[in-house]
This record gives C-alpha cells, structure tokens and sequence, in this order.
C-alpha cells in the first residue's frame, strides 16, 4: 500500500490513569492492549473500541460500528467536525513480524470496503460534505507501549 507521509499521524499512548484531558477508562484500555491472555479476536475488538474512542476525543462523532453487509464489515464509520464521513479500518497486532499493521489492508480488502461504504451510504442517507478512508494501525506489544498509526485517506 502505498502510503503518503503526509498524510499519516503516529502517536504513541502510554498506559496512565484518567486525567482532565482523557475520558475515564482511556489509559485502562491502552494498558489491557498488552494483556497477554487476548486472544487475537479479542485484541482486535479492543483494539476497534481504542480507534473509536481517540476518534471521539479528536471531535468526531462515532455513526457506526462493526457494521456487516455482504461485502465484509466496516470497523468504525465517522463524521468530522466538518461533516466529512470517515470509514475506518483498524488493524492490531503484536508486532510487525509480518509488517505493519497497515499492510493487512489489500487491494482486496480495499475494494471490499469501498463497496460497502458505498452501501452504508446508500442506506443511511446521512447529510454529509464528502467521504474518506483512513486506516488506523495499532501495535500493541506485550506490556509495552501502544502504538497508533492514523492514515488520513489511506485510498
């Protein structure tokens, strides 16, 4: 995938308690990513619920999740502040053994999840000011740090 650095933001969280500027449960969720009893479904739907909330904390606005339809499922759709629907695919891994996070996204999988916005959109009739993918890849090592990957219109 071929991706434009200016288009990416990375950050890092580290496991702390709530604070002013974080919601209740936000450095629990960034700290029970390294647990080393997840199974690989289950690191992955906390990991969909931690791309979710940093969306909420950035101002979007969260429409849906883990919504299936014949194409496949799409992992968090949102609007910005400036109405612009956002589709969100979230890949978690443990490491980069295999590459980044963000390489599981296959011209495949892309077109799977185009189709299915494209029915999402048809379905819901949202007023919106225009559409974008984004890809947030999430490395969560065991007891280490989570690291987060955002790319901004990904495809």
């Amino acid at each position: 995938m071929h991706l434009d650095p200016m288009n990416t933001a990375t950050y890092t969280a580290t496991p702390c308690p709530p604070a002013i500027d974080h919601p209740a449960g936000a450095g629990d969720l960034a700290s029970r990513l390294g647990r080393p009893d997840l199974s690989p479904r289950q690191l992955g739907a906390m990991g969909e619920r931690y791309a979710a909330d940093r969306l909420e904390r950035a101002g979007y606005t969260i429409l849906d999740r883990n919504w299936h339809s014949r194409y496949g499922e799409l992992d968090v759709i949102a609007m910005t502040p400036d109405s612009v629907i956002v589709f969100v695919e979230v890949k978690t891994r443990r490491n980069a053994r295999y590459g980044p996070p963000q390489e599981a996204v296959t011209a495949r999988k892309r077109l799977a999840l185009r189709r299915a916005g494209v029915q999402w959109l048809m379905e819901r009739r949202i007023p919106h000011r225009g559409i974008r993918f984004d890809v947030i890849a999430i490395t969560a090592p065991l007891n280490g740090t989570v690291s987060v990957n955002h790319i901004r219109e990904a495809f």
